[in-house]
């Protein structure tokens, strides 16, 4: 009897180290909200594109709540992670408890949203974000045909992202330098005189915040005027200024809903888009940044080399971060099936086709 339960033991014993030896570890993903479509769509690809490979994830989602994003991730070290995958709600708000992760020599992953002021975030992994400002600046002038204006000129009102996560930098610079030209020449106004990101700001991203100064902006300078284009970094900001427009009228023949394009392709966009009324949106395949995670995960966990990675870009105020940066593609109702449905992004049942 004891002879077998040595023999016991000791197959315990080599199965345990074989496990450790192949690398299957305890991985941590954090993501912000579970409150909004792309988020519960990232948290999936990363988990579940790591659990293929063996690997024991546990996801975590924040309630856009700085305090409940820092215990998780405090709870995460606690477990004794291996590696650690954070999309921020707040890029300069974890510091602190990344500290502690690195004193405990867990590698840190930034999930699409930049960590900042802070030496303690390995990779970063995101689309160009500078491009998809670019991307969004395009919709505008290409929807508008700005170029050759049926009349100039256009009332435009515009709207960036959270002030608290440096992706909205990007996003407004690479819009703003598309746009600046048609600002120049005296294509595009804006009434209200609101051309500052920090004054643009959506604080947290909230679609409710947007529509109510949505209301005020038309309230204030659009009573005897007709806005002709949005700014929208984000799809539920982009629906919800389309929003205060019908409110007070716009939307008829006579009357047009502004141009307005958007980010994250979602499903309420996409049924927008094919109905004719949010212009356009650009997709961020959440499978291609979720594919890329893991292979990044996995790549550090077992040794490989991680892949040629930007070494230029990204300065977070402490240290240049190496990011891998993926491409982004404009979403209008001319290409909508070809890349949203039939890629299988969203179902035709989903997006009402």
């Amino acid at each position: 009897m004891k002879k077998r339960v040595c023999l016991f033991l000791a197959l315990i014993l080599v199965a345990s180290v074989a496990f450790a030896a192949s690398g299957k570890e305890l991985v941590g993903v954090v993501m912000p909200t579970r409150s909004e479509e792309r988020w519960n769509k990232d948290g999936a690809a990363v988990k579940e594109g790591l659990e293929k490979l063996g690997y024991t994830v546990d996801l975590q989602f924040s309630d856009d709540d700085i305090p409940t994003q820092v215990r998780q991730i405090e709870d995460l070290i606690t477990k004794g992670i291996k590696v650690l995958v954070v999309a921020s709600i707040d890029g300069s708000a974890l510091s602190d408890v990344l500290a502690n992760a690195a004193a405990s020599k867990i590698p840190v992953i930034a999930y699409d949203r930049l960590l900042m002021k802070t030496p303690d975030v390995d990779y970063y992994v995101s689309f160009d974000n500078y491009k998809v400002g670019r991307q969004m600046g395009e919709i505008l002038v290409n929807g508008a045909k700005l170029d050759s204006p049926a009349k100039k000129p256009l009332n435009i009102e515009l709207f960036a992202g959270s002030p608290d996560d440096n992706n909205s930098v990007g996003f407004w610079d690479g819009a703003m330098d598309v746009l600046k030209p048609y600002f120049d020449n005296g294509t595009l106004v804006v009434l209200s005189k609101q051309t500052e990101r920090t004054v643009c700001g959506t604080l947290r991203w909230d679609a409710a915040e947007a529509q109510k100064r949505m209301e005020n902006l038309l309230s204030a300078f659009y009573t005897d005027a007709t806005l002709d284009l949005i700014l929208s970094p984000y799809d539920p900001i982009s629906l919800a200024t389309l929003e205060a427009c019908k409110a007070v009228g716009y939307g008829s023949a006579g009357k047009p809903l502004p141009l307005v394009g958007g980010q994250d392709c979602i499903v309420a966009s996409c049924k927008s888009i094919l109905a004719g009324e949010q212009y356009a949106t650009v997709l961020k395949d959440t499978r291609s940044l979720g594919a890329a995670t893991v292979t990044l995960v996995d790549n550090i966990l077992t040794g490989k080399p991680v892949g040629t990675l930007d070494t230029t870009s990204y300065n977070n105020g402490a240290k240049i971060v190496p990011s891998l940066l993926l491409d982004s593609v404009i979403v209008t109702k001319d290409n909508l099936k070809k890349d949203v449905v039939d890629t299988g992004y969203h179902t035709a049942e989903e997006v009402g086709l």
